[in-house]
C-alpha cells in the first residue's frame, strides 16, 4: 500500500500440527505473540480449539480438566499426556491470545478475524500499542472492524495517535476511514502542513492529467522537460500556478508565492491557518475562526485527483458552502475538458453535476430561510475563489439550474428594475421614457422611501469605514450592514440630500431597465440612419451630414466596446483583489473574457467590416467596394438586433435554439457539399466534356445542383430531346450539331441517359434523405432546448442583466458624454492617486469582517439543516429500506442456522443420554441377577415423572 510504513504485526498460524507444535505456541503466548488457530484442519490446531471452546463454556468447571486429558490423548496417543496438558494448561492461562478460524467462517471473514486476533493480543487501553492493527485495518480497507474494535470507547485516542493513519487513508482513497478518523477527534488543523500537501500531490497517478499539469508548471511556462527527476515533487505554489492556468485569475484559489523555496518550513506550528495563504491577514483570520482554510485545501486536492466521495465530504466539512460548490462544478468541468481519457472525463462530469445539484439545493434552503441574506450571498466576494462571487462562479460553470431558481432571479428582477418597483407596467415605463416629466407622478412607483435610502447609504458608508475607505459612520448592529445588494451602487452628486420627489430622476434614468429601453430605441434609429445612407445619400462625393452622423455614431459604439473590453466594466469579472477597492486584471485577461461572449465577438465584427467599408469609400477608386462592405456590414448590424430578444421569455430560448440549429446546418452542409460535388462534377464532366470557360463550369458545378434541390431543375439543359437547337463546335455523330456557325460549347451525346439517372439519384438523395436528415436534427435540438427553455432564458438573463447594470445611462450616440465623464474622473484618480471606488463595481458586495462572519455561520447552519434533510431523506428511501430489510433477513438467516447448530447439538446429546440410559439399564438389570447382591435388597429407584 502506497505511503504505508507500517511495523508489520506478528501472528502465528496454526494448522493442523503435532505436539512439538504445542511448545512453539506456549513460547508464542509467553511472548504475548497472538496465535490463529485453524479448526477442522486436525493435529494440535483442532484440540485446541475444542479445549479453548470447552473453557470459554460456562458452568463446565469439574470435568474441563478431565476432558481436557482425553482430548489430548485422542489427538497425541502417542504423546506424555502430563506434559502435555501441563502445555495445554499454561497456554490456556493466555487464551486472550488465541483466536479460532473455522472454515463455516468463509474466506472472506479471514482478514476480520485476523485483525480482531491483533487487537485482542495487544490488552492495553493505550492507544500507541494499537497504531499498526489501525493501519493494517486502513490498509485493508476495513472500517466495520476499526470501528467495532478500536473504537468502541476503551482506546484513549489522541490526534497525534491517527495522523498517520489519515495520511494513509488519503493517498489510497479510503473515505470512510476519514470520516471516521476525524470524526474521533483528529485535528485537520494540525494535520496538514506543506509537507503532507506536497505527499498527498505527489500521490498523483503518473499518467494523469493533474501531474502532467503539474509537471508543465514546473518546467515553465510553455516548455515540458522530457523526463521528470525522481526527487521533484509538486509544491503549493505550483498547484496555484495550475489552478491560475485552468480558472484563470478571477476564480482560481491561490497558493503563496513565498512557500516555493521550501514548502517544508513551519510544519506542525499552525493550526487552521490553512496554505492557501496569497490573501489579506483579516480573510486568514477569518479563515481560522471558521475552520476552513484545511478543509479548502483537502478539497481542492481530492478535485484535482478526482476523488469524489472525498471531495464531496471535504465540501460538507468546509465553510463557503454555496460558492465551493460552484467553484468545484466549475473545475471540474475545466478538468473534464482536459481530461484524454473519456472514463476518466465522464466521472469528472458527473461529479460536477453533484456539485451543481448541492449548490443548487443548498442556496434554495438558504432562500426559504432568509431572502435578504440570500441575496448577500449571491454577490458577496469569496476570497477562497479569487474574490469571484457565486453568480460568476455559476456563469463560468455554465450552471444553468443555479441561475433557474427563485432566489436568484429575486435578486435579477430587482438589479433589472433597480430603485424602481417590478410590479411597474411596460407601457407606463415607455410613457414616462418618452415624457419624462411622468417620472415625477405616481406612474411609475418605487420601492425605497427617503428614509430607507439613507439607512442603506448609512450602512454602505459603514462598511466602506471598516474596509479601511474611510471613516466609520454611525454605530449600528452588524446584521443590518446591508451593502447595496438590491440596487445599483449609490451616485454621488447632488441629489444626495435631495427630496424624494427630485430623487427619482436619477432612479429612474439609472436603472438597467430604462438603459435597456433607452439602448433599444438608439439602436433601432441607427438602423434607420444606416439603411438610409445606403439607399439614397451614398454618393461618391464628399459625405453629407447624414452619413457624418452615421460616422459619429459608429464612433460612439466603438468607444463603449473599448470601455467594456479595456475598464471590466461589463459585470466586474475581470476585477479582483482582496480589499475593496478593485484591482484590474492583466489586459490578456480582460480581453479574453469579452471576445468570450458571442454578441462582443458579432459586435467587434461590425465595426471593423464599417472602419473598412468608410476607408475604402474615402479613398479613390475603391468606392464601390466601400459601398459593399457596408451594405454586407448593414446585415451584421441588423442581426446584432437579436440581442435585444433574450430579455423575451418566449423570444429568448429561440435564439438559443438558432445558434444550436447552425451547429446542424453545419454537419449537413458538410454531407450536402460531398454529395453536390461529386454530383456537379460527374454531370458537368458527361454534358460538357470539351468546356474551357472556367466561371461557366464553376458555376453549373455548384449553383446549379444546389437549386435544383429547390426544384429548379433546368432539364433543356440536360436532357438532349428536350434540348433547344444551338449552334456549337463539335464532330459530326458525336454532338447535337445543327447546321451554322459556330456559337458555343456542344452537349455531348454520348450517355446522355446517365446523366438523367444521375439527377433521379441527386434529388433522392439530396431531396428526402439529406433534408430529412436535417429536419431531424432540427427537431431533437428543438426538443431538447425547448424542454430546457426556462433554464437557458434565465441564464441569458443573467447575462443582460449584468451587461446593462454596468452601462452607463445614456444610449449611444450621448452615452460619449458619459465615456468623457468617466476619463475625466479616471484621470483625476491617477492624478490624487486614489484607490479605484467601490462604486464602480457592480454584482459585488463588500461586508465588514463580522457581517461576513455572521453571514458564513448562517450559511453554515443552513448547510447543516440541509444535510440533515438529505441525510434523513436518504434513510426513509426505498433503497435504503430494502438494504436495511436485507440486513434483517440476513440476520435472521445467520440466527437460523444457529439455532440449526444448537438443534444438532440438542439431538447429539439426547441420543448419548439415550444411549447411556441404555448401558445404565443393561448394568442394573445385569447386577439384579448377579450373586454379587444379597437377595431381598431394596428395588432400583422408579423413574420419577411430572409433578401436576
Amino acid at each position: 500500500m502506497r505511503g504505508t510504513g507500517i511495523d508489520i504485526p506478528v501472528l502465528l498460524l496454526l494448522i493442523d500440527g503435532d505436539e512439538k507444535m504445542l511448545k512453539q505456541i506456549e513460547n508464542a503466548t509467553q511472548a504475548q505473540l497472538p496465535c490463529l488457530l485453524v479448526a477442522g484442519s486436525g493435529g494440535a490446531a483442532d484440540c485446541l480449539a475444542e479445549i479453548l471452546e470447552d473453557t470459554l463454556a460456562p458452568g463446565r468447571g469439574g470435568s474441563r480438566q478431565g476432558e481436557a486429558r482425553d482430548r489430548i490423548k485422542r489427538f497425541f496417543p502417542k504423546g506424555d499426556p502430563e506434559v502435555l496438558q501441563a502445555q495445554v494448561e499454561r497456554i490456556m492461562t493466555r487464551k486472550e491470545l488465541l483466536t479460532v478460524y473455522s472454515s463455516e467462517d468463509g474466506p472472506e471473514e479471514f482478514e476480520t478475524i485476523v485483525l480482531k486476533a491483533l487487537v485482542k493480543a495487544c490488552g492495553s487501553s493505550e492507544a500507541s500499542a494499537y497504531l499498526d492493527e489501525l493501519r493494517l485495518a486502513v490498509a485493508w480497507n476495513r472500517v466495520d472492524i476499526a470501528q467495532s474494535e478500536l473504537f468502541r470507547g476503551d482506546i484513549e485516542w489522541r490526534s497525534v495517535h491517527l495522523e498517520a493513519s489519515l495520511m494513509d487513508a488519503l493517498l489510497n482513497d479510503r473515505p470512510e476511514f476519514v470520516r471516521l478518523l476525524i470524526s474521533h477527534g483528529l485535528s485537520v488543523g494540525h494535520f496538514l502542513t506543506p509537507t503532507r500537501l506536497t505527499q498527498l500531490y505527489s500521490a498523483a497517478p503518473s499518467s494523469s492529467l493533474i501531474r502532467s499539469l503539474l509537471d508543465q508548471v514546473s518546467h515553465g511556462a510553455g516548455t515540458k522537460s522530457p523526463v521528470l527527476k525522481s526527487s521533484a515533487e509538486p509544491r503549493p505554489p505550483d498547484v496555484g500556478q495550475v489552478l491560475r492556468m485552468l480558472l484563470g485569475e478571477m476564480c482560481a484559489p491561490r497558493y503563496s508565492a513565498g512557500g516555493a523555496e521550501d514548502p517544508h518550513q513551519g510544519e506542525g506550528c499552525r493550526e487552521s491557518v490553512g496554505l492557501l495563504s496569497d490573501r489579506a491577514p483579516s480573510d486568514l483570520m477569518l479563515d481560522a475562526i471558521l475552520g476552513q482554510a484545511p478543509w479548502s485545501d483537502l478539497l481542492l486536492w481530492a478535485l484535482l485527483l478526482n476523488r469524489a466521495q472525498m471531495a464531496l465530504y471535504f465540501w460538507e466539512m468546509g465553510s463557503n458552502a454555496v460558492a465551493s460548490a460552484l467553484g468545484a462544478c466549475l473545475l471540474l468541468r475545466v478538468l473534464a475538458r482536459l481530461e484524454s481519457e473519456a472514463e476518466e472525463a465522464a466521472r469528472r462530469k458527473d461529479l460536477a453535476a453533484k456539485f451543481e445539484g448541492l449548490g443548487v439545493d443548498l442556496f434554495g434552503e438558504c432562500y426559504r430561510s432568509s431572502e435578504e441574506r440570500a441575496a448577500r450571498l449571491l454577490v458577496r466576494r469569496c476570497p477562497l475563489w479569487g474574490d469571484a462571487t457565486c453568480l460568476q462562479l455559476a456563469m463560468q460553470a455554465d450552471a444553468r439550474a443555479f441561475f433557474a431558481q427563485d432566489g436568484v432571479q429575486s435578486l435579477l428582477t430587482q438589479k433589472w428594475w433597480g430603485e424602481m418597483d417590478s410590479t411597474t407596467p411596460i407601457w407606463a415605463l415607455v410613457l414616462a421614457f418618452f415624457c419624462p416629466p411622468l417620472i415625477y407622478t405616481d406612474l411609475i412607483t418605487f420601492r425605497k422611501s427617503e428614509e430607507e435610502s439613507m439607512q442603506k447609504d448609512l450602512a454602505f458608508g459603514m462598511d466602506r469605514g471598516v474596509n479601511g475607505e474611510g471613516p466609520v459612520g454611525l454605530a449600528e448592529p452588524p446584521e443590518k450592514t446591508a451593502v447595496r445588494v438590491l440596487g445599483r451602487p449609490p451616485r454621488r452628486g447632488c441629489c444626495g440630500g435631495c427630496p424624494p420627489r427630485l430623487r427619482r430622476w436619477p432612479q429612474f434614468w439609472g436603472a438597467p431597465v430604462t438603459a435597456f429601453m433607452g439602448n433599444v430605441v438608439s439602436y433601432l434609429l441607427f438602423l434607420l440612419v444606416f439603411a438610409r445612407v445606403l439607399l439614397l445619400d451614398f454618393r461618391p462625393e464628399a459625405p453629407g451630414a447624414l452619413e457624418l452622423l452615421l460616422y459619429f455614431w459608429v464612433f460612439t459604439l466603438l468607444c463603449e466596446e473599448f470601455r467594456q473590453g479595456l475598464g471590466g466594466g461589463w459585470g466586474s469579472l475581470t476585477t479582483r483583489g482582496a480589499g475593496p477597492g478593485p484591482q484590474q486584471a492583466p489586459l490578456r485577461r480582460r480581453l479574453s473574457l469579452y471576445l468570450a461572449d458571442t454578441w462582443n465577438q458579432c459586435d467587434l465584427v461590425a465595426l471593423t467590416c464599417f472602419l473598412l467599408g468608410v476607408g475604402c469609400r474615402l479613398t479613390p477608386g475603391l468606392y464601390d467596394l466601400g459601398r459593399t462592405l457596408l451594405c454586407l456590414d448593414f446585415m451584421v448590424f441588423t442581426l446584432r438586433l437579436l440581442h435585444i430578444f433574450t430579455v423575451n421569455k418566449q423570444l429568448g430560448p429561440k435564439i438559443v435554439i438558432v445558434n444550436k440549429m447552425m451547429k446542424d446546418v453545419f454537419f449537413f452542409l458538410f454531407f450536402l457539399g460531398v454529395w453536390l460535388v461529386a454530383y456537379g462534377v460527374a454531370t458537368e464532366g458527361l454534358l460538357r466534356p470539351r468546356d474551357r470557360d472556367l466561371p461557366n463550369i464553376l458555376r453549373r458545378v455548384f449553383y446549379r445542383p444546389y437549386l435544383q434541390i429547390f426544384g429548379q431543375i433546368p432539364q433543356e439543359d440536360m436532357d438532349v430531346a428536350l434540348m433547344e437547337q444551338v449552334n456549337c463546335s463539335s464532330e459530326q455523330g458525336f454532338w447535337a450539331r445543327p447546321p451554322g456557325a459556330q456559337a458555343g460549347s456542344c452537349v455531348s451525346l454520348y450517355a446522355n441517359w446517365l446523366v438523367v439517372l444521375l439527377l433521379i439519384i441527386f434529388l433522392l438523395v439530396a431531396n428526402i434523405l439529406l433534408l430529412n436528415l436535417l429536419i431531424a436534427m432540427f427537431s431533437h435540438t428543438f426538443s431538447k432546448v425547448q424542454g430546457n427553455s426556462d433554464l437557458y432564458w434565465k441564464a441569458q438573463r443573467y447575462s443582460l442583466i449584468r451587461e446593462f447594470h454596468s452601462r452607463p445611462a445614456l444610449a449611444p450616440p450621448l452615452i460619449i458624454i458619459s465615456h468623457v465623464r468617466l476619463l475625466i474622473r479616471q484621470l483625476r484618480r491617477r492624478r490624487s492617486r486614489l484607490p479605484p471606488s467601490p462604486v464602480f463595481e457592480h454584482f459585488r458586495v463588500y461586508l465588514s469582517k463580522e457581517a461576513e462572519r455572521r453571514l458564513l455561520t448562517w450559511e453554515s447552519v443552513q448547510k447543516e439543516n440541509f444535510l440533515l434533510a438529505r441525510a434523513r431523506d436518504k434513510r426513509e428511501s426505498d433503497s435504503e429500506c430494502l438494504k436495511r430489510m436485507s440486513q434483517k433477513v440476513d440476520t435472521a438467516l445467520k440466527q437460523l442456522r444457529q439455532i440449526r447448530e444448537y438443534e444438532q447439538r440438542l439431538k447429539g446429546l439426547e441420543q448419548e443420554v439415550q444411549h447411556c440410559s441404555r448401558v445404565l439399564g443393561w448394568v442394573a438389570d445385569s447386577l439384579s441377577r448377579s450373586a454379587l447382591l444379597p437377595p431381598g435388597g431394596p428395588p432400583p429407584p422408579a423413574l420419577s415423572g411430572p409433578k401436576d
